[in-house]
Order: structure tokens, then sequence, then C-alpha cells
């Protein structure tokens, strides 16, 4: 493959190429992201650098993970190399965390993930349909950029046949799906085995072509498509399709949680380490979870009683759920309007929270519909240069069932200022090495899109006690996802357990939880960085007023917890308190 002679030549330079002087560890940050970008050339183009468009790895082949393994353990040994109390304090954060993406990276390879390589959502059949449709990272512009998505598509067919394999040994080493999963992705795949070609999403960038295109181009560009799409996409999917009917469907799993899979509760204890980036126990999570859902109960009760509600708590639940007023919206498009509509309510007190705002535009758009049923509302962020706005993605499967009683909530978390701001101000930072630029630690990044939530009253929001509940609500959901998620992978719950858990402390749609329970069977732990963030940034806030009083300054907090993008949650409360300390003595 492409990428592998690429890494070859890089290697060699490496080795040929004059030592550098150790003080010039910008130039390890440096090298580092370029060659990440060889393993994850998918990451490069949501990124905006299109140099590796036409690259798509086998992710799943053990030749490609022992490349991997020896890419984390190279690094780690040249890093340790650098005397860290020599560093500038950038430098040495910039260590700390490359340190700590490394340990993960290499913890991570001993687990065999690669023996469950497709779920119902965080899955390369659903990713690569994404980028397929020409509306999403892929760039479309440019003949070349045509071609270099035909060039990607050739990887696909040996990265779904070797997906296959690992699945067949995952059938008999035990490490195989829950069926409940197994049965959202059947209809999936079959919906990209279309009948007719013109009809395939993967054919789409062809019925789109800009202005400009010779007509040979056209032409060449048409058939080749066409061929793509009908040789291989199809009997790909196809293929795959008939295996998960015939063979894996029958093999899968009645269990609900990864503890049921050989080695699964150590891997779950890895993935609380790398979602939440603290020490946490799952015991101590579950726990946390259950003193939440009590607290956010007692705020919900308030609620109820300002709208005048007589019922108890579980039957205001039923009345949020079905109240035809939350579900005004016959058309979705409506959907859209509101969120753009909320979006310039909230514009005059932004500035009052925040004196940095990203460069990137933003943009609402509806969920495409090969995955819509399945999917929750979502940020895609935009390029590092700006050409590409970020996209808050909203699933309406049922427009007339829609309903809007946590759409300011969700804006806030999903759009502005959550991970829009976040994710757009870190990516244009130009003090951050390459490196750092698109990291991701799901406890910073979530936790801040949650923590955003609180501020809806300080952004002129929340006026209608409907949308304040629809704030509890959100905010009651990630309380829940610690019970059910450790509950489900460690304490031996069941789906139907966690499903009525969730039912019995939240407003959301039985249809919507069910999709959401699946969705921490299907990535496990992950759900758990939310609440764990949040909880950490709204107590450093907390000690920030207490500890500052007068010269406590909300823009400034903001910024400090901004301005070095993700950062794993025992940094960043270092950083706050070095901050704090810093503002007091002056």
């Amino acid at each position: 493959m492409k990428y592998l002679s690429i890494l070859v030549l890089a290697l060699l330079c490496m080795c040929c190429s004059t030592p550098k002087p150790q003080v010039e560890i910008a130039d390890l940050f440096d090298r580092y992201y370029e060659e990440s970008l060889l393993f994850n050339p998918i990451n490069a183009t949501y990124a905006g650098d299109n140099r590796y468009n036409d690259l798509l790895p086998n992710f799943f082949s053990q030749e490609y993970i022992a490349d991997l393994k020896d890419f984390y353990n190279r690094y780690k040994t040249e890093l340790l190399t650098y005397d860290r109390a020599t560093l500038s304090s950038t430098d040495q954060l910039s260590y700390d965390i490359l340190l700590w993406e490394l340990d993960m990276g290499l913890e991570g390879l001993d687990y065999p993930t690669e023996l469950l390589p497709i779920n119902q959502i965080f899955s390369f059949h659903l990713s690569i349909g994404q980028l397929a449709s020409g509306s999403s990272a892929q760039p479309f512009k440019t003949v070349e950029d045509y071609d270099n998505w035909l060039s990607r598509l050739e990887g696909f067919v040996a990265l779904s046949d070797t997906a296959m394999a690992n699945m067949k040994k995952g059938m008999a080493q035990g490490y195989v799906l829950p069926k409940a999963l197994t049965d959202k992705i059947i209809p999936q795949l079959q919906s990209f085995a279309t009948d007719s070609v013109e009809a395939n999403l993967f054919y789409t960038p062809v019925t789109m072509f800009p202005e400009g295109f010779s007509p040979d181009n056209v032409s060449r560009l048409k058939q080749a498509y066409y061929k793509m799409v009908s040789e291989k996409i199809i009997p790909t999917y196809a293929r795959f399709a008939d295996f998960v009917i015939n063979d894996y469907a029958a093999a899968s799993r009645e269990s609900s949680g990864i503890d049921a899979i050989p080695n699964g509760r150590a891997y779950y204890d890895y993935q609380i380490k790398y979602f939440t980036t603290t020490t946490m126990t799952a015991d101590e999570i579950f726990a946390l979870g259950q003193s939440e859902v009590a607290r956010i109960r007692e705020e919900m009760e308030k609620v109820k009683a300002q709208v005048g509600f007589e019922g108890d708590l579980n039957a205001f639940f039923d009345h949020v759920r079905n109240k035809p007023e939350l579900m005004p919206f016959t058309d979705p498009q409506q959907v859209i309007d509101n969120f753009n509509a909320i979006h310039e309510k909230m514009k005059p007190n932004l500035e009052k929270l925040f004196d940095r705002t990203p460069k990137t535009q933003f943009e609402v758009r509806r969920t495409e519909a090969f995955r819509e049923s399945s999917a929750s509302a979502e940020y895609n962020p935009g390029t590092k240069d700006g050409s590409r706005p970020g996209i808050f993605y909203v699933p309406i499967p049922d427009v007339k069932s829609y309903n809007v009683y946590s759409d300011e909530d969700l804006f806030l978390h999903e759009a502005i200022p959550g991970h829009h701001y976040q994710i757009s101000l870190q990516q244009e930072n130009q003090d951050l090495p390459e490196f750092r630029k698109t990291l991701w630690y799901s406890a910073y990044g979530e936790g801040w899109a949650l923590y955003t939530e609180s501020l809806g009253s300080e952004l002129g929001l929340y006026e209608d006690p409907y949308q304040y509940f629809g704030m509890l609500s959100a905010e009651m959901h990630r309380a829940i996802r610690l019970v059910v998620d450790a509950g489900m992978h460690t304490q031996g719950w069941t789906r139907e357990q966690a499903i009525q858990f969730s039912l019995e402390n939240e407003a959301e749609s039985e249809e919507s939880i069910i999709a959401e329970i699946e969705r921490y069977m299907a990535g496990p732990g992950q759900a758990l960085s939310y609440k764990i963030g949040q909880l950490k940034i709204r107590e450093l806030r907390a000690k920030a007023v207490s500890e500052l009083g007068d010269k406590f300054d909300i823009r400034a907090f903001h910024n400090e917890v901004l301005e070095s993008g993700c950062l794993p949650i025992k940094v960043l409360e270092d950083k706050i308190n070095a901050w704090i300390a810093e503002v007091k003595a002056a």
C-alpha cells in the first residue's frame, strides 16, 4: 500500500539524517504528527489536510497493528531521551500529553479489538459512507479529488474482507457482539447493497460535479464510479450482510456487557482510563452516577411544581414526551430553522462570557438518511484552515414526533459554545504543535460541552421552564450513563435493565433510550467521559470564584480552560490551580 511505502521512506530519512540537537523537541513533535497521519489518513482528511485523501490503510490487519505498535514504541523511546526538567513549560505540557498518548496507544494494543471491528454506530461501514456522500470531509471539488476517492476506495474491499475474517476468529474465541447490536447492523449493510448503482450513496459524487469539469473527465469519472460501485462497493456490502445474517447473527451473544468477552473486565478498566483520563474505578463511577441521578431528580421536581403539573415525576416525563405543543413541526427544515433561531437569540450574550471566538464558520444540517435512524445529534469539526465549516448534525427520522424541549441545551452542547468553540479554537491555535491541534480527550471535550449546557441562563436561554427542564434532562441523561454503562459492563445489568432505569429517570422517548443504551453497549466507557469532565470543570470554576472573589473573570477562566486545547483531566486541574495562584498573587 502507498501508506507503507511512504512510511518506509520516512523511516529511512530518519535513520540517514544528521541527529538533531536534543533541545529541538519541537522536531520530534512534528515528526510524530506527520507520521501519525500515515496511520490515520482519514484524520488528516477531517483536519483539511488533503495530502493523503487517496489512502485507506487496512486498520484491522496484523501487519498494520504491528507497524502501529512499532510506531508508538519508537517515539516513546525517543521522547524519554529528553530531560523534561530542561524544557519550557509549554514543551513540558506537550511532553506529558505525548507520553500519555503513546502509553495509552500501547496499552490499547494489548486488547484484540480488531476481532470486534464493526458495530451499529462507531464503525467504518458507516463512516466511509458518510465520506462517500460528498457532503462530509472528503472533498469533491477538483478532478484530483474525484480520483483520490476512487483510490481510497480501492482499500475498502480489503478492509471489509479483513473485518469479516477477524469476526470469524472472534466467533471462535468468544469475541462477538451482543445480538441486539448485530440486528441493527444488518439493515445498515443492506442499505448500501442497492439494486441500482445510480441510487447508491457511493455514486452520489458523480451526480454533483462542480462547474468547469471537461466532458472527457465527466465521462471518465462516471464510468469509473459506476464500475467501482457496481463491481466492488455493492458486492462487498452484500457479501458482508450475508455473512452477518447467515453466520455471525447466530454466534452473537445474549449478554449486554463487555465483561462477557475474554478479559473484558480488564478492557473496560482500560476504557475508563482512556475516556475519563482518570484513575477512577467502575464501582466509584457507578456510585457517583447514582448520587447524581438522585440530585438531579430533586431539581426536576422543582420544575414540575413550577409548571403546575400534578402527578409524580415519572408521569411528568410522559407528559413532556407526549405534550403536543413540544412537537410543533411538520417539515424537517423547521427543526434546522429553530436551531438557527436559538443561535441568534444567544449571540448578544456570548461576548459576556467569551472574548475569544473561532474564525471557523458553522452550520446546522440534517443527519444523512442512511444513518439517521440510529444516530445521535453530533458535531463534525471544520478544517484547521477554516475552508470547511463545523457542522452540527441533527437526526430527524420522524419530524412530527420531534420534541423541542431540549433544543436550547442541545445547541449549547453540540454547537456554540460547546464543541464548535472548543474544537475550532484548538485547531486555530498557532501556539500548539500540530499533533495537539486535532487531539481529542473525551473527558475534556465532552466535559466542556456538558459544562456549557449550564451556561444557558447566562446566555439568555432557558426562559421557558420546559427548556430548562431540557437542560436538567440532558444532565440527567449523562448521569444515567454513569450508572447504566458501568452497570452493564461490570455489575451484571442487562440491556433491558438499563433501558428501564433510563425510562424511570429521564424524559427521552423509549426509541431514543434504546438507541442510547445500545450505543453504550457498542462503545464501552465512552459515555462516562461527559459527566466526569463536566463535574471537574464545574468544580474548578467554583474554586476559582471562591478563591479569587472580585478578581474572578469568567472570560479569563474560559480562556484558561480552552487555550491549551484538549488535556487529560489531571493536567487541566494543575493548569487551573496554577492560574488561580498567579491571579491571587498579582
